[in-house]
């Protein structure tokens, strides 16, 4: 059967992607895809983490991919003196009825909006370790399941910058993807200093995609067509990240599944239902780099370094005709 027939045109087809993509760059200038892989990260049901140094529109990307959906938003501002209570919740003692109940915390939500998330500590880092696996939290033995879809977007500092705290291996590792805004181009620059872009446009923006929609894309780009060329490729390249001698340890079979709908999902955004290699090529290094453990002799700017070898390593593998 032809999978162009199984997915629903009204939903999947090019006007909704691109009318999502527009609202967003509309909002966003900038010269890097950060907004073509905050899609990715959405249509692959993975979260996202944006690094980079401040002011460069980190913030502002993530709470315009939010209010494009028809759903609930929360942010948490991580400083250094939040509990990991102030994020899941905590149980409190109802005098009246002589019981503890569970009062929710901020993560119970569709979209959640982890500002500046290594400015805490990793006690309250990991809190959130649960709910993005699992997406569920659990209190006092108690589980309780978190709203679907439930997808974080997280900002960070560069690791070098003061009062940072590096985010552990664990904790990466939830994040699809992991990518750099840049500084805008000169023209988009001053677009966004007479208001025409940025923060200004963010209370005019309205959804474009109800949940039910959005459920459906995910469908579809799950659906969407890997050869077996392609998969080997995937293979291989994380098969290298194993035994480059710059790396202490590589990429997962999980750094692999999420290679794998990373890869879906990018290919849905350019109107394919099957995957090319250059899809997967496209993104191992923003989904890769930051699953990887590069040796200790390379210093403090480990990040760059694994950028650099999975760089290196996408260059070496053949890609399949």
């Amino acid at each position: 059967m032809d999978l162009m027939k199984e997915l629903q045109p009204d939903v999947w087809a090019e006007p909704a992607l691109a009318r999502l993509e527009s609202g967003l760059r509309q909002v966003v200038r900038s010269s890097s895809d950060a907004v073509r892989m905050a899609l990715v990260a959405l249509l692959a049901e993975g979260h996202l983490l944006i690094e980079d140094v401040p002011g460069v529109g980190k913030t502002t990307l993530a709470q315009a991919a939010a209010r494009l959906l028809e759903c609930r938003f929360k942010r948490i501002q991580f400083t250094s003196d939040l509990l990991p209570s102030d994020v899941i919740g905590v149980n409190i003692y109802n005098q009246a009825r002589e019981r503890f109940e569970f009062n929710p915390g901020p993560v119970f939500t569709n979209v959640l909006l982890a500002d500046e998330i290594n400015r805490t500590t990793p006690k309250t880092q990991s809190a959130l370790l649960e709910a993005m696996n699992e997406r569920q939290v659990t209190v006092d033995n108690q589980t309780y399941p978190l709203p679907q879809p439930f997808w974080v977007i997280a900002t960070q500092n560069p690791a070098e910058h003061h009062g940072t705290y590096p985010l552990p291996e664990s904790q990466l590792d939830r994040f699809l993807l992991r990518i750099r805004m840049g500084y805008p181009s000169p023209a988009d620059e001053r677009a966004i200093v007479r208001g025409e872009a940025g923060l200004a446009l963010l209370d005019r923006i309205e959804p474009m995609l109800t949940l039910a929609e959005l459920a459906q894309l995910q469908q579809n780009a799950r659906a969407v067509r890997v050869a077996d060329a392609v998969l080997d490729y995937e293979w291989a390249l994380v098969d290298a990240t194993r035994h480059h001698p710059g790396l202490e340890l590589g990429v997962s079979p999980r750094g692999m599944l999420m290679l794998h709908r990373a890869a879906q999902a990018w290919a849905l955004l350019e109107g394919r239902a099957f995957c090319v290699p250059h899809d997967v090529k496209r993104l191992v290094v923003a989904v890769c780099a930051h699953r990887v453990v590069v040796e200790a002799r390379m210093g403090d700017r480990r990040s760059q370094h694994a950028e650099q070898i999975l760089d290196e390593i996408r260059n070496h593998v053949p890609v399949p005709e």
